[in-house]
């Protein structure tokens, strides 16, 4: 593409972050220099600078840059058949609003220049019989296993997105940590920010610049001193949230080491990150029904819940007080 292009956004891609709608536009423009073209400002929205996570409104307009063809990588490839049966085995609930799935930990919801093969490359084959690509709507952490909600339409995805975003769905996470929180309940509120040059960036505690992020969390049961099995209800959705906020607690969540270090592992348990995204609480479908959504322990987290004693069939996160 040799010249300067206006394009205006539709009324299907309202609410879309602006890094989705250029992959969507312009698949051939690997991650690392759409970073580019919008750190340099090439890409703006109305004239202004613009950014990744920026959302779009219908009849806003995007100033497409000239593209170098030789730093732009192909189009993904069409869903292969094997991670269409994966993907689809992975289904945890079905309606005409919403597809949820159940992730698994290691797969990343989205690709970057060294990641091809995520949940958003295999959208197509959730498509049923509907006109509609799936839409996320929000994000897991690659190494975080759980329930994950997926739109089957632009105005489910708005209405869902809006949501998310106001913290009108209700979110629980397990998580197993290393020692034991002074109390049986508690609210972390630690602003965070980030810090760190591209590649290895970190979230970090920071009082006075950064945003605010607020935690509040539940024994459900523990094991001594040595491990805690903690039901997390994040009231925001900062970037390794939890884990920070764990950690800041001073109770790491086991196996994190990019936060906890050394602290974060204990032997005889598997070296992953415990932290599950059990339960999500939502209302407001056009469905007119309300939905909580739950995901099993994975079978390797199972296995480290009952290394400790527990047993994660007695605690229905629904069952959980917080404060």
């Amino acid at each position: 593409m040799g010249r300067v292009e206006l394009r205006e956004v539709k009324d299907n891609d309202t609410g879309v972050r602006l890094d989705r709608w250029f992959r969507r536009n312009f698949p051939g423009v690997g991650h690392g220099h759409l970073e580019k073209l919008l750190r340099t400002g090439k890409i703006r929205v109305d004239g202004d600078r613009a950014k990744a996570g920026q959302r779009l409104s219908a009849g806003q307009r995007v100033r497409v840059p000239p593209i170098d063809l030789d730093v732009t990588t192909p189009p993904a490839p069409s869903v292969t058949p094997s991670d269409r049966a994966f993907i689809r085995s992975r289904i945890l609930h079905q309606d005409q609003d919403i597809i949820v799935i159940d992730k698994p930990a290691g797969l990343a919801v989205q690709g970057g220049s060294k990641t091809h093969r995520h949940i958003d490359a295999m959208l197509d084959a959730l498509r049923f019989d509907a006109v509609e690509r799936p839409r996320l709507v929000h994000r897991l952490d690659r190494d975080t296993s759980g329930v994950l909600v997926l739109a089957r339409t632009a105005a489910v995805a708005r209405v869902l997105g809006q949501a998310f975003r106001t913290r009108k769905v209700r979110k629980i996470y397990w998580a197993l940590v290393v020692g034991r929180p002074s109390g049986n309940q508690g609210r972390i509120s630690i602003p965070l920010a980030k810090r760190g040059s591209a590649g290895s960036e970190r979230m970090v505690p920071a009082t006075h610049a950064g945003k605010n992020a607020l935690t509040e969390y539940s024994v459900v049961d523990s094991a001594g001193h040595t491990s805690a099995w903690l039901a997390l209800m994040p009231s925001t959705g900062r970037t390794h949230q939890l884990r920070v906020h764990c950690a800041a607690l001073g109770t790491p969540i086991l196996g994190d080491g990019k936060y906890g270090r050394a602290a974060a592992f204990l032997p005889g348990v598997a070296h992953r990150l415990h932290l599950h995204a059990r339960e999500i609480a939502m209302t407001g479908l056009a469905s007119g029904k309300d939905l909580v959504l739950r995901a099993p322990l994975p079978d390797e987290l199972r296995v480290s819940w009952h290394h400790f004693g527990f047993d994660p069939g007695t605690a229905e996160s629904g069952d959980v007080s917080f404060q």
